[in-house]
């Protein structure tokens, strides 16, 4: 894919006529980070109060389809259903500095949430004037999502359903064969996606901790992937 970047740069005029098509496909590779913007409870809880943080991102994958409609020379409206992959990790922090301690010591000080959302986003994409075989273009829209990721035993289980406004830019990149678009976004859920202990009824009284110091939980994601149009 890096090779076919400078030799489209380069070349003279490719398919000049593609982008005039009504409509096209494509499908989407990438990688992402997931994330959670948090709002701690500052609830006592044992005499301690605990501060949560997301700890370094990991990155996941993302696979996705895409239907573009053509609306006018700048302008197209596009369905990119999506899979992601990922996981996200909560950091605990007490207020007195001293170590947390939790009967299950595969987690301690953490939690860790498997996250495998299906997201179905409608995205405006605004391009550029084409200047050889590259054209800029910058991308807004939001969707609705569904995770399969949840697991009821972990200390922190998230909801199911989040709703999201999705941003980023790219380029497309002309080759004989299809058009090459790297593309970056970022992606800000709405929805608090934290289950109360309240509703989990399987939950061991010694992990409501890492539930009960978290009053908001909201997605945040970045994408960094290859669209092949």
């Amino acid at each position: 894919m890096l090779l076919l970047i400078p030799i489209a740069i380069r070349a003279q005029m490719i398919n000049p006529y593609v982008d005039n098509k009504r409509f096209h496909f494509g499908f989407s590779l990438g990688v992402n980070m997931m994330g959670y913007y948090v709002q701690d409870s500052r609830d006592t809880i044992d005499g301690e109060v605990y501060h949560a943080r997301v700890a370094s991102l990991m990155p996941g994958f993302s696979v996705g389809f895409i239907t573009d409609l053509r609306l006018t020379r700048h302008l197209n409206l596009r369905l990119c259903p999506g899979l992601h992959f990922g996981q996200k990790t909560i950091k605990y922090i007490n207020e007195s500095g001293n170590k947390i301690q939790g009967i299950d010591a595969s987690y301690k000080d953490k939690a860790e949430i498997i996250s495998l959302p299906i997201s179905v986003p409608l995205y405006l994409k605004w391009s550029a004037e084409r200047h050889n075989n590259y054209r800029p273009y910058v991308i807004f829209g939001g969707g609705v999502q569904y995770d399969f990721g949840g697991q009821k035993e972990r200390p922190v289980y998230q909801r199911k359903l989040d709703y999201f406004i999705d941003f980023g830019f790219g380029c497309d990149l002309y080759t004989t064969w299809f058009k090459l678009c790297p593309e970056i976004k970022y992606q800000v859920g709405f929805a608090n996606m934290i289950t109360p202990v309240e509703e989990r009824t399987n939950l061991p009284q010694q992990n409501e901790f890492y539930t009960r110091a978290l009053k908001r939980l909201t997605n945040q994601m970045i994408t960094i992937c290859f669209n092949f149009e």
